[in-house]
C-alpha cells in the first residue's frame, strides 16, 4: 500500500518513469543497426526466437546465481530483444507498430489490471490484488472459450505442468498421480525430480517426452470438462 500523508490520506499514485533519454538512446542504436548492419538486416521475428529463448535463460542464470553487474547485463540483453522485435515490427507494409506502441499498450494494460492503485477499487491484501487483476485479465480476454487459451506448450515442461495443474484445477479436473510420500521442502521437491529424472535416464526414457505427453492427456481432459 501507499504511505499515508501526515494528515491521513493517501497521495495520489504516480507512475516514476525511468530515464527517458537512455531508452530512446537504445531505440535509436537499434533502427540504425537495422538499417546498417547486413546480419540485422535479414533477421525476421521467427529467426529471433533462439536469442530470446538463449537471453532469457541467461537473465534466469543471472537472478538466481549470478551477480548485480550480471543481472543489469542481461536484463539489457533481453530489453535489447524487445527493441529489436519492435524494430522489425515497425517496418511491417500492412500492420506496423513500433516500440511506442509496445510500451504504450504495456503502460495502458498495467493501468486497467491495478485499480487499487489507479482507480477506486480497494486491495489491502495479495489475494485480494489477485482478484482484480484477474477481472480485470478476464475482461481483456473475453473472447477466449477456454482456460487454456493462451498458455504456451512452449513453456519448459515443468513449468507447463504447474500452469496446467492451475488450470485443471479451475476447469474441476482432478488428474489421477501415483501416490507417494510428499516432500518436505523445497529442497526435497528438487531431490525428488532429480531421482525422477535419473530414474528416466536409467530405463532409456525420455523424461520431457514422457512429461509432454501425460500434460497432452490433462489438456484433453480439460477440454472434455468444459465440453460436458
Amino acid at each position: 500500500m501507499a504511505p499515508s500523508t501526515p494528515d491521513g490520506d493517501r497521495p495520489e499514485a504516480r507512475v516514476v518513469p525511468t530515464d527517458p533519454d537512455a531508452l530512446r538512446e537504445a531505440a535509436l542504436v537499434m533502427h540504425a543497426v537495422r538499417d546498417r548492419c547486413v546480419w540485422t538486416q535479414q533477421i525476421d521475428h521467427r529467426a529471433l526466437v533462439p536469442y530470446l529463448v538463449e537471453e532469457s535463460a541467461e537473465l534466469i542464470d543471472a537472478v538466481e546465481e549470478g551477480s548485480r553487474d550480471e543481472l543489469r547485463e542481461e536484463l539489457g540483453d533481453l530489453l535489447w530483444q524487445v527493441l529489436f522485435h519492435s524494430e522489425i515490427a515497425s517496418r511491417d507494409p500492412e500492420d506496423p507498430f513500433d516500440i511506442d506502441d509496445v510500451a504504450r499498450g504495456l503502460t495502458d494494460k498495467m493501468v486497467r489490471r491495478h485499480p487499487h492503485v489507479f482507480g477506486d477499487a480497494i486491495a489491502t491484501t495479495p489475494e485480494e490484488v489477485l482478484v482484480h487483476w484477474n477481472a480485470a485479465k478476464a475482461a481483456e480476454k473475453s473472447a477466449r472459450t477456454s482456460v487454456l487459451d493462451g498458455v504456451s506448450e512452449r513453456m519448459p515442461s515443468l513449468a507447463l505442468a504447474q500452469k496446467l495443474l492451475s488450470k485443471a484445477s479451475q476447469a474441476g479436473v482432478v488428474p489421477a498421480v501415483p501416490s507417494r510420500e510428499p516432500p518436505a521442502s523445497e529442497a526435497e521437491l528438487g531431490d525428488a525430480l532429480l531421482a525422477l529424472v535419473a530414474t528416466a535416464r536409467a530405463n532409456g526414457w525420455d523424461a520431457e517426452r514422457a512429461l509432454r505427453e501425460r500434460l497432452r492427456a490433462l489438456q484433453s481432459e480439460i477440454r472434455a470438462s468444459e465440453g460436458a
